[in-house]
C-alpha cells in the first residue's frame, strides 16, 4: 500500500511540474488519468502492480 500511495504522489507531483511548466495540456493530464482508472479496471492492473512492487524491491535492495 506505501508504495503505491509513493508512485501516485510523485507521478502527481510530476503531473503538476509539468502542467505549470507548459510541458502538460489539461486535455493531456485528464486523458491520462482516465486511462490509469480504466486500466486499473481490467485483467492487465494485477500484473502491472506486480511489476512495480518488483521494480521497486529491486530499486529497494540497490546498495550504493
Amino acid at each position: 500500500m506505501a508504495i503505491s500511495i509513493s508512485v501516485v504522489l510523485l507521478l502527481l507531483v510530476l503531473a503538476v511540474i509539468f502542467l505549470r511548466s507548459g510541458g502538460l495540456k489539461m486535455s493531456h493530464a485528464v486523458v491520462c488519468a482516465l486511462l490509469g482508472f480504466f486500466l486499473a479496471g481490467t485483467s492487465m492492473a494485477p500484473t502491472i502492480q506486480e511489476g512495480i512492487a518488483a521494480t521497486a524491491n529491486v530499486v529497494g535492495s540497490l546498495r550504493p
